[in-house]
């Protein structure tokens, strides 16, 4: 299979999960961002986590890590952005075939020889499928267009990986300041209020210890039917420093 076509993926939430019209959309984008607490003196990270619903119920959450990025306008030329399949089952993690990725607010790039490279690994796969429907990875790309500005995306639907398999691939892509990784993930599904709140006060707390033994109840997979949200960001030490923050 070729591993880029002439074509462009199509977005599948416009008017679902954000705004179809470019300008309504940019102005909610910047008006959420607008609204994020200011953290004075913060350096921008590595690598964010955030959720993937619709704008109207994670947008604040989501807002809050992408404002953090605002400083890396025009530092970062890549964005390795991984999130779960939610339509198509997959083995492993998978690349689109499309050269580039659409939203109202226009295209992004795929990395062409950055996916070229990951296809020779034997948990990465090539799958239009995988994305054609998916929103876990759609909702982030109108906020990195306007935090971030011009970037190559390398977008990687994560199925059935298990974390030795996620770990290498991101192995491949940490590079260096140019590289951003963002990862996408709610937090548990449906369960009661306060069932929610412990399980979710739990993987908030195994994700700041850096843990790899979360399951799908605990992260993607009205008070009856409550859905979590949170962002979180990592940095790397930082070379002045003799301790990791």
């Amino acid at each position: 299979m070729q591993l880029q076509t002439n074509s462009t993926r199509p977005p599948a939430v416009a008017g679902l999960f954000y705004p179809a019209d470019a300008t309504e959309l940019g102005r909610m984008v910047s008006g959420l961002l607008a609204v994020a607490p200011e953290r004075a003196g913060y350096r921008p990270p590595k690598a964010i986590i955030a959720p993937h619903a619709g704008y109207l119920y994670s947008g604040p959450t989501v807002a809050q890590a992408y404002a953090l990025l605002q400083p890396l306008r025009g530092c970062i030329r890549r964005v390795v952005l991984l999130g779960p399949t939610h339509r198509v089952a997959v083995r492993g993690l998978a690349l689109p075939a499309a050269h580039s990725f659409h939203t109202p607010l226009g295209d992004i790039a795929i990395d062409a020889q950055i996916a070229a490279a990951l296809h020779k690994l034997p948990q990465v796969v090539i799958s239009d499928a995988a994305h054609a429907l998916e929103h876990s990875l759609e909702v982030y790309l109108p906020f990195l267009q306007t935090v971030i500005g011009d970037f190559a995306l390398v977008p990687l639907a994560v199925g059935d990986a298990s974390p030795e398999e996620v770990a290498e691939v991101l192995r491949r892509l940490w590079g260096s300041d140019e590289t951003l990784i963002v990862v996408s993930s709610d937090l548990s599904h449906f369960h009661g209020y306060a069932e929610a709140q412990a399980l979710d006060c739990a993987t908030a707390e195994a994700i700041l210890q850096l843990r790899n033994n979360l399951d799908h109840q605990q992260a993607c997979g009205d008070k009856s039917r409550v859905v979590g949200y949170a962002s979180f960001a990592f940095h790397e030490p930082d070379p002045s420093e003799h301790h990791d923050h």
